[in-house]
C-alpha cells in the first residue's frame, strides 16, 4: 500500500510541476540505472537457484536431495547448494544498494537534494523506501546463512526459511522494476514517441 502512495505521489507531482521533473531526470544517467537494475534482477534468479536446490527439485528435471552446501568445486555450478546460491544473491544485492548510494552521492553533487525540489523530495522517498526493503532482505539473507552454517542438519526449517526470504526477494525486486521504468524510463520513451511530452526527457546511456 504504501509503495502504491508513493506511485500515486510521483504521478500528482509530476503533473503538478512537470518542469520540475524534466530538470531533474536530466541528472540521471539512465545506463549506470540500467546496469543497476541488470543486478538485482540477476539475483531474483540466483536466489531462486537456492530455493530449487534448497527443495531438491528443478523445473523439467528429477527430484534429487537437498542441498545445503556444494558437492563438487565451486566452479560446478550445477552442483551449488543452499549456501552458494544465497551468498551470491547477497552479493548481487550489496551490489545494488552500494551502487544506489553511489547515485545518490553524484545526484547531491549535482545539487539534487533532498529539499532542493518537490521532483527530488518523492525520488529520494521512494527509491530510498525501497533501498531500506533491500537492506532488510539482505539482513534476512544473512540469518539463512547463518542457520545453514550452524544446523547440524537441513531440516525442513531451514527449507521453509529460505523459501519465504525468497518471496520477499522476489516482491522487492518486481517493485523495483515498477519503480525503475516509472522513475527513469517512463518519460524517456514517451519523449522518444513523442517529442511534445509533457515531461520531455533524453535517455543518456553513458554508465559513468
Amino acid at each position: 500500500m504504501f509503495f502504491g502512495g508513493l506511485f500515486a505521489m510521483w504521478f500528482t507531482l509530476r503533473s503538478m510541476v512537470p518542469d520540475n521533473f524534466g530538470i531533474g531526470q536530466a541528472n540521471f544517467t539512465h545506463g549506470y540505472a540500467i546496469v543497476n537494475t541488470t543486478i538485482l534482477v540477476s539475483s531474483s534468479f540466483t536466489c531462486q537457484f537456492g530455493v530449487w536446490v534448497a527443495e531438491g527439485k528443478m523445473p523439467f528435471s528429477k527430484s534429487f536431495t537437498p542441498r545445503k552446501r556444494r558437492t563438487g568445486s565451486i566452479f560446478n555450478v550445477a552442483r551449488w547448494g543452499l549456501v552458494e546460491w544465497f551468498t551470491v544473491t547477497f552479493v548481487l544485492g550489496a551490489i545494488f544498494v552500494s551502487g544506489q548510494a553511489y547515485e545518490y552521492a553524484e545526484l547531491v553533487h549535482e545539487g539534487v537534494t533532498m529539499s532542493s525540489s518537490a521532483f527530488s523530495s518523492v525520488f529520494y522517498l521512494a527509491t530510498g523506501f525501497h533501498g531500506i526493503h533491500v537492506i532488510g532482505g539482505l539482513m534476512a539473507f544473512l540469518m539463512v546463512l547463518l542457520r545453514a552454517f550452524t544446523a547440524e542438519k537441513f531440516t525442513a526449517h531451514e527449507k521453509i526459511s529460505a523459501i519465504c526470504v525468497s518471496y520477499y526477494w522476489h516482491f522487492v525486486d518486481i517493485v523495483w522494476v515498477g519503480l525503475f521504468f516509472v522513475v527513469y524510463l517512463l518519460d524517456p520513451v514517451m519523449t522518444a514517441l513523442d517529442p511534445s511530452h509533457l515531461v520531455p526527457v533524453s535517455m543518456d546511456w553513458t554508465i559513468f
